[in-house]
């Protein structure tokens, strides 16, 4: 029984070895992409690597690696996703903040699943990922439920009314994106 468990731990330390060196290399891996000279003509599209890329960035990228989508409207899209991402999040926190009818559970997970889904929708077409068209389909959904959901809560409160513009802004351009994809 003793050897059994000497195994296991063995085999436990050296994957638990292998696992957190290989994540250390994922945290690392977009620094040192956007660091090399190479790093535009062969990017690594990984959810970590999405803010270090500007607007400017993104679209050289996306132009530079011939996708079906390699154009300035995904670039935008991106950029949207990733405000509406911001916007979202920064909502969740003032939701909070004001208590009530803003900080319900149902409208703070919709708030947070519409966060992720936007950042996960930019993701995607960052590294050009065949399936994009299908979280973008999903991340329309989510922002026009989003928008509504806020819609209701906002009252006079000018940030939360914000935060519906932006979700409708994402809604849009997402869906052209997702019918695009389809086509």
């Amino acid at each position: 029984m003793r050897a059994i468990s000497n195994i296991s731990r063995r085999k436990f330390m050296s994957r638990g070895v292998s696992l957190l060196a290989a994540g250390a290399s994922m945290i690392m891996l977009p620094r040192v992409a956007t660091a090399t000279p190479d790093a535009v003509s062969n990017p690594m599209r990984m959810p970590g690597a999405l803010p270090q890329l500007s607007t400017l960035e993104a679209s050289r990228v996306a132009a530079m690696e011939g996708g079906h989508h390699a154009n300035e409207e995904m670039s935008k899209c991106i950029q949207i996703c990733r405000d509406c991402h911001a916007m979202c999040t920064q909502t969740i926190a003032h939701c909070l903040k004001l208590g009530g009818r803003h900080a319900t559970p149902d409208h703070i997970r919709l708030l947070v699943d519409c966060a992720q889904m936007c950042a996960t929708s930019a993701d995607y077409m960052l590294r050009e990922s065949p399936f994009h068209d299908r979280t973008c389909r999903l991340c329309s959904e989510l922002c026009k439920l989003c928008a509504k959901d806020c819609e209701q809560v906002a009252g006079d409160d000018q940030m939360v009314k914000q935060c519906v513009e932006m979700c409708r802004r994402c809604a849009e351009s997402c869906e052209r994106m997702a019918s695009k994809g389809a086509a």
